[in-house]
């Protein structure tokens, strides 16, 4: 069967806006939780400094609620300093899907994933279904910045699907089916009714593909492409014409849990959102919790030099209390090196650290050195923190 079958439909559905029939919610029951607690604690151990920075697992920590606040500030910090030349849009669209997650502005990693999803084309007019990927998760996350922008972007990829004719891929039909649904729900008002058809005709055919892939089990597809189709089916604006029991596909991925298939933190990433009722559609509503940012004083100094700047900010971490002060403060700039022990704040309004000169800066909070780092540490309210270029 083609990955993409185009079905022949008068298309006058939910021209007055999405309207979802009842299907049947299901969640993890309380006796299982410890269950799905275990394999989330495996995936956020996962991240370490040696460790390639996955954006998917901060998705999922996120919007999971994370338990290893070390280990989310860190992959966090890692993603935030990614080179976009080294991915690709598939994987810029989850770095700035985990970085808005995180409540930290993607800066221009997303007008450069817009041009780059400008100049897309597929490599073929049958190109393979996993081509696809990539382009959806770039759509989703250019949709959930700014839809209107998006717009014409998003109707030329629809089209392109519509077009295309390789087999189904369950992966690819669910993050296409979360990027449209996106677009479907962000259509702005006024704009021509044949966006919501285009969208809606695209949405409706992708889903009734996955539909066919809902095995008796409740397994779709395999164990694996389950997580992102049980998104797909949340949230799609019409549920396909066969009926789906989510209650007997979660079952299923606990009962598979206990067997211990899903141990690789990828996989994790992927069914998590799905077992804590989310989808990828729920990024830009998470907020960062205000009991966790404090509001700090900074104060640079140099020896032989008077005081530069100061100032209050409020961050949850010192290191994004200096992000917010460069950001609010023109005349004050800082750089950052990775080292075994974490970030350190290696230079300060262009004077650097120098090994041969044996100086550096050194963070005290009153007249005590800070005995974190500038990724680890947690400001107290009203705490007057002091950068000090010395020597040791």
């Amino acid at each position: 069967m083609a990955w993409f079958a185009l079905y022949l439909l008068s298309l006058l559905w939910a021209t007055a806006g999405t309207s979802t029939q009842s299907r049947s919610s299901c969640s993890v029951p309380s006796a299982q939780e410890p269950l799905v607690n275990g394999i989330q604690v495996l995936m956020e151990n996962s991240v370490t400094s040696s460790a390639y920075p996955n954006p998917s697992i901060l998705i999922a920590m996120n919007l999971a609620g994370a338990y290893n606040l070390k280990a989310q500030k860190l992959l966090t910090y890692q993603l935030m300093s990614s080179d976009t030349n080294d991915l690709t849009i598939g994987q810029l669209g989850l770095t700035i899907m985990a970085l808005t997650s995180s409540c930290r502005d993607p800066g221009d990693k997303v007008s450069i994933l817009q041009r780059q999803m400008e100049n897309w084309a597929p490599s073929s007019p049958n190109a393979e279904a996993s081509a696809f990927y990539g382009p959806s998760l770039a759509i989703l996350a250019l949709c959930q910045k700014n839809s209107e922008v998006t717009l014409p972007i998003a109707v030329r990829f629809a089209k392109t699907l519509l077009a295309n004719s390789s087999p189904f891929n369950v992966d690819t039909g669910a993050m296409a089916t979360l990027a449209l649904t996106c677009m479907y729900n962000k259509i702005p008002v006024g704009s021509e009714e044949g966006y919501r058809a285009l969208f809606g005709q695209v949405l409706k055919a992708i889903v009734e593909n996955i539909s066919t892939k809902i095995k008796d089990n409740g397994i779709i597809g395999d164990i694996y492409s389950t997580g992102l189709a049980m998104q797909a089916l949340s949230v799609t604006p019409q549920p396909p014409k066969k009926e789906w029991n989510c209650k007997k596909t979660m079952d299923m991925i606990l009962d598979e849990i206990k067997q211990g298939k899903f141990h690789n933190p990828m996989s994790i990433a992927q069914i998590l959102p799905s077992l804590k009722g989310k989808t990828y559609l729920d990024v830009p509503q998470l907020t960062c919790s205000p009991g966790k940012t404090s509001t700090s004083s900074y104060v640079i100094k140099q020896q032989l030099m008077p005081e530069m700047t100061c100032g209050s900010i409020q961050g949850p971490v010192l290191l994004v209390v200096l992000e917010e002060a460069q950001r609010q403060n023109p005349m004050f700039k800082f750089e950052t090196t990775m080292t075994s022990w974490g970030l350190v704040v290696s230079s300060i309004n262009n004077i650097a650290e120098n090994v041969n000169h044996k100086t550096y800066w050194q963070f005290l909070s009153g007249i005590t050195p800070l005995n974190e780092g500038v990724a680890d540490y947690i400001p107290f309210n009203h705490e007057h923190i002091t950068a000090n270029f010395t020597q040791y």
